[in-house]
């Protein structure tokens, strides 16, 4: 049976030239092309065709093409407001890139070899980036204010020495928990499609022995059946993982832009 983890495999692409630098105190950072970067890019110009067709041919009457694109545009909208109120939609380009992008590498996992979304760095990326973008705008809107965030209201001061530190480790582990819940969710759901796969393979090729090695079909058939549970299943998990992200988002984005009615 192939190694279930072998498709997760950083490699770097033959033939293209390698980019390495180092950097004082941290050593030598690789940029080289790998296949993680391949299928970043690649889910990047999906997403940005996919926008360009939809909405290329605007048109009063909306053809099937500008309806889907319409409909993913005030799908995020009405999530953005819904959470965050009106003042959330100029984080709209923000959480509407992040949802298409996500959604595109989570669904080009489904179809090539490499789920970029697999990888703890780029996830873990996409977290720090949502992190600083709350914790920058919280800055700037609230300035001193910013303490609100880890002081709830209505807390008795003799109990804010506990609950302080509490809300504090809870903010710091958001972009923890974010890079983790994606990156799990997809390594997960691939595994195990790879293992269903390759007990459907080795089964079979017993069974192909004739004798008591027939006695396998069953058990490739059983497998078969879990492949194609488990592919349908990772369709809707792709959706899910980015849609949930992007609400995570808006909420933490929600705690600082309305920081006034925090908790």
């Amino acid at each position: 049976m192939a190694d279930p983890m072998h498709q997760f495999e950083i490699q770097k692409i033959a033939g293209l030239p390698e980019l390495a630098f180092t950097l004082p105190g941290v050593g030598v950072i690789d940029m080289s092309i790998t296949n993680s970067t391949i299928a970043m890019l690649l889910a990047a110009t999906l997403v940005v065709v996919f926008l360009a067709v939809t909405t290329s041919k605007a048109a009063v009457v909306p053809g099937r093409l500008q309806v889907i694109g319409e409909g993913v545009f005030g799908y995020i909208d009405d999530l953005v407001a819904g959470i965050i109120g009106h003042e959330g939609r100029k984080f709209f380009p923000f959480v509407f890139a992040l949802f298409m992008f996500i959604l595109a590498m989570n669904m080009l996992g489904l179809f090539l070899v490499f789920t970029a979304t697999s990888q703890l760095a780029v996830t873990a990326s996409l977290a720090v980036m949502t992190i600083l973008l709350v914790v920058g705008y919280g800055i700037l809107r609230n300035g001193a204010n910013m303490y609100k965030l880890f002081v709830p209201s209505g807390v008795p001061w003799y109990m804010l020495i506990l609950v302080t530190p509490i809300e504090i480790i809870s903010f710091l582990l958001r972009p923890v928990t974010l890079a983790l819940r994606l990156f799990g969710n997809m390594l997960g759901g691939h595994v195990a499609m790879k293992v269903f796969a390759g007990f459907v393979v080795s089964l079979g090729a017993m069974a192909a022995g004739g004798g008591l090695g027939l006695l396998g079909i069953p058990g490739a058939a059983l497998s078969l059946g879990g492949v194609v549970a488990l592919t349908a299943l990772e369709f809707l998990v792709a959706f899910l993982q980015a849609f949930v992200f992007a609400v995570l988002a808006c909420v933490y984005l929600n705690d600082v832009v309305n920081l006034g009615h925090h908790h």
